[in-house]
This record gives C-alpha cells, sequence and structure tokens, in this order.
C-alpha cells in the first residue's frame, strides 16, 4: 500500500527533524506543512527529507488541507493517509500499529488514543486531558461514538477521507473527522500510543487563547452536528 505522511508545522524547528527521521521507511512521502513559520522548520524538514510546502494563513485545518490538495495534484495517490504532529509529542515509529488495522482488517479510520497508563506524566495539559473527555463523553453521548480521544496522531484510508469533504481551517479539524466518520458510518478503531512532553510550547494548549478558541470550535461542531 502506498503510505503518505502529513505533518503541519508552526515553528517547529527543534523537533521537526527527529519526527520525520523516526518514521517507518514503509512510508512513501512524508509532507510537511510549513504554516507560517518564523523560524527553520522549512529548511530542518526539508533536510531531513520530507516535501516541504507552504501555508500562510495560520490554522491547523488551513495546512491539513494544503497537504491534500498537494496530494489530489499527483498522479498516484496514496491508499492510506497519515497525521501526524510536527512536536515530537507522538513517536512516529508507532505508525506501522496506526496503519496495521487498515492493513489487516481494512478498517476505514484508525485514531492513536493518548491512555493514561502510557503518557508521561506532564505531555497533556489539565484543559486537554478535560476537553477529549468532554468532547467524547458528548460524542459517546450524542451518537454511540466509541472514541476516547482527539488524537492528532491517526491513520485514514485516503478515498474515504476524500469522501468526508473536510472544511474546518482551524481548531476543529480532528473532531471534524470524527464526526463526519461516525455520520458515513465508516469502521474506525482506536489504537493505544505512548504520547511524550512535546519539543517546545504548544499553540494550542500553551495559551489561554489558543484553549478557549480549540474548545468553542470542537464544542461548536459537536453541537452542529447533533441537531442535524
Amino acid at each position: 500500500m502506498i503510505i503518505k505522511v502529513i505533518i503541519p508545522a508552526y515553528n517547529e524547528e527543534d523537533s521537526i527533524a527527529n519526527v520525520i527521521q523516526e518514521i517507518p521507511k514503509t512510508v512513501n512521502e512524508v509532507i510537511v506543512i510549513s504554516n507560517n513559520s518564523t523560524d527553520n522548520t522549512e529548511i530542518n524538514a526539508k533536510a531531513a527529507g520530507a516535501t516541504v510546502l507552504k501555508e500562510h494563513q495560520k490554522g491547523y485545518g488551513y495546512a491539513c488541507l494544503k497537504g491534500m490538495e498537494y496530494i489530489s495534484n499527483q498522479d498516484v495517490k496514496p491508499d492510506i493517509l497519515v497525521f501526524l504532529d510536527g512536536d515530537y509529542s507522538d513517536y512516529p515509529e508507532e505508525l506501522t500499529k496506526i496503519v496495521a488495522p487498515i492493513i489487516q482488517d481494512d478498517i476505514d479510520f484508525v485514531i492513536g488514543s493518548r491512555v493514561k497508563a502510557l503518557r508521561e506524566d506532564g505531555s497533556m495539559t489539565p484543559q486537554q486531558v478535560f476537553g477529549n473527555w468532554l468532547a467524547t463523553f458528548l460524542m459517546k453521548l450524542f451518537f454511540g461514538a466509541k472514541f476516547t480521544d482527539l488524537g492528532p496522531f491517526r491513520a485514514i484510508k485516503y478515498t474515504k477521507l476524500l469522501d468526508l469533504n473536510m472544511e474546518d481551517k482551524t481548531y476543529g479539524w480532528t473532531v471534524e473527522m470524527q464526526l463526519k466518520a461516525l455520520k458515513q458510518k465508516l469502521s474506525y478503531v482506536e489504537v493505544p500510543v505512548k504520547y511524550k512532553k512535546r519539543i517546545g510550547v504548544s499553540k494550542v494548549s500553551g495559551t489561554v487563547k489558543g484553549t478557549i478558541f480549540a474548545g468553542v470550535k470542537i464544542l461548536g461542531w459537536i453541537f452542529k452536528y447533533s441537531f442535524k
């Protein structure tokens, strides 16, 4: 199977090379989208072997959509698309665990779940832990979902991703994907993954503004789909 990885990155010069270098060699292409970075993220990513794109509109979703647009213009499309953060909080080598249910069991969508037993102390802020609990609780309440996390380390069949018609440009990207997967009745599983303290400061949970905006966006998507 052809596997490609999309990594949105904003000022991750100290971590991006580590992430790229630890991605399994079975991956056909690593695509880093520099989301208006002002440091050496782009230089370091390119030196580590990634394809580097630029997206000047700030927002996680903008970066992901830029990567998808790039892939849509390629002659050979991937079978599986993996999304991974550039902050080195995930363990890139666990990508093989993430894609295994798709390859072996024909599952459509896989979430890397940051379970407490495998998380380094302090790797998730209290607001992240609470936000994940609240979002997944509401998805269970309204949709009968079995998600336990909104983890950014995830894999999906490329054709299924296109069917979702993703549109969120900022903080709601992950929850939008999960909600649309539920609505379209995609098969999905969670795979427990390890999680460690990121390199640098989070641009979302590391600021009050980012935390509030992310919370509003996530809850907005959930309630939007609850009343459709």
